[in-house]
């Protein structure tokens, strides 16, 4: 059975969350996830008994609410994304402009849901003002709702009464973690604030961020941050200081979906960061050489 996925989102890491959760360690109290977007890893983790607790943030708050009618009022968001669906047919593209302009209006998440999933490429996009502003994918109706309400359906039945939601700065949820917690970090890449994604708008600054990196450290909370990546020479981020003594793993992302386009056979890898206080409670030898000699186990297909 595939781990659900409601919400379609570029970026996700869902791809990669077998990878991921072999960085796990045991007994986790919590997993938090600041920049929770598609909240993949909670999902899988949640999926594979990893964690029984979690903490999802994101700044986005339209889509935080969404989290929250999903997780906890399933039946009610699945009617309004069927009935939205249902209203395209035959006026496709001018029905799409038309929720994104209701949702600019109200923020409601169940026409947030509808513009992810008819979205081109799942690529969320917002305008200066916060507008989303994203075109429609006019090759696709979108997620079909029966297969939505079954992801909806499981998503629910997986974190019901087992997670707390917030929409504020990352920076307040990582004041709140402790060394009895897991923080799986996935923030904006370096130089998508700006133009894409959930829009940080810049507000992720560098050098703050790093210094809540520090102050984790100085805790001892175990983290792993996803940050950089590379695909054939072309890489990804500024690299982060030697003074926060992290652990960089590369993890095969598959073959990139741009590269594709170009004709190019390049292969995309993504990094994982693993803090001191995470590798100190891992046999992280065991887990790499178990990646070395079982890669079939983490293929990502691109």
């Amino acid at each position: 059975m595939k781990i659900p996925h409601p919400i379609p989102y570029q970026g996700s890491k869902r791809n990669l969350a077998a990878q991921i959760l072999q960085y796990f360690p045991d007994n986790i109290d919590r997993l938090i996830e600041p920049f929770a977007g598609s909240a993949s890893i909670s999902i899988a983790s949640a999926f594979y008994f990893k964690a029984n607790n979690f903490v999802i943030n994101d700044i986005n708050e339209p889509l935080t609410q969404l989290w929250d009618t999903i997780i906890n009022n399933p039946q009610s968001i699945i009617n309004q994304y069927h009935e939205i669906w249902q209203g395209q047919h035959g006026n496709e593209e001018k029905y799409y402009y038309g929720i994104r302009e209701k949702f600019n209006e109200t923020r409601k998440p169940e026409y947030l849901l509808f513009l992810l999933a008819k979205c081109v490429k799942a690529a969320v996009r917002y305008n200066a003002r916060g507008d989303f502003n994203q075109s429609p994918d006019k090759r696709r109706l979108g997620r079909n709702p029966q297969m939505m309400g079954d992801d909806i359906l499981r998503v629910s039945h997986l974190l019901k009464n087992k997670i707390k939601i917030f929409s504020a700065d990352y920076s307040v949820t990582l004041d709140n973690a402790t060394a009895n917690d897991l923080v799986y970090m996935d923030p904006p890449y370096q130089g998508t604030g700006q133009n894409g994604g959930f829009n940080y708008a810049g507000n992720i600054e560098f050098e703050n961020f790093i210094a809540s990196l520090i102050e984790l450290n100085h805790k001892n909370i175990p983290y792993i941050l996803s940050f950089d990546g590379r695909t054939g020479d072309k890489t990804f981020g500024n690299p982060l200081p030697d003074c926060l003594h992290l652990t960089k793993i590369e993890m095969n992302a598959g073959r990139s979906s741009q590269a594709t386009l170009l004709n190019r056979k390049e292969i995309t890898y993504e990094v994982l960061y693993l803090s001191p206080s995470l590798v100190s409670k891992i046999d992280l030898q065991k887990v790499m050489a178990k990646q070395l000699y079982q890669p079939e186990l983490f293929a990502t297909h691109g």
